[in-house]
């Protein structure tokens, strides 16, 4: 029996490979060998892009909620300290958010953790 090399699974695979080196540059979307390698590396690249990503949102978080907070004579850390104190958990995405959109009630936030520093 001879050996098929034209058939549709060995196709269907190849194809699928460069559908998702769409995009690349030179022989790295069109080239089977090149784009294999490419594809494998850029699908490496975007699982640790993804744990990264949270990473480096809270640490933007963090650094706009710690640049309003010394607005009001705080560090960050004694900030926090002061909520956790106070018994507010509010995350850190939400004080970001409160800090750009709404300073009034951030400063309000900031106010309690002041007092629970205090007692």
């Amino acid at each position: 029996m001879s050996r098929a090399i034209d058939g549709t699974k060995r196709k269907n695979r190849r194809a699928k490979i460069l559908k998702l080196a769409k995009g690349f540059y030179g022989d790295r979307k069109s080239n089977y060998k090149a784009a294999k390698d490419a594809v494998t590396k850029a699908l490496d690249h975007a699982y640790s892009g993804r744990k990264l990503k949270k990473r480096d949102y809270r640490a933007l978080w963090i650094a706009r909620i710690n640049a309003a907070v010394r607005d009001q004579g705080l560090s960050y850390s004694r900030f926090m300290n002061g909520l956790s104190k106070a018994n507010v958990t509010i995350n850190r995405k939400a004080l970001s958010n409160m800090a750009i959109e709404d300073p009034v009630a951030f400063k309000a936030v900031v106010d309690v953790a002041k007092k629970a520093l205090e007692a």
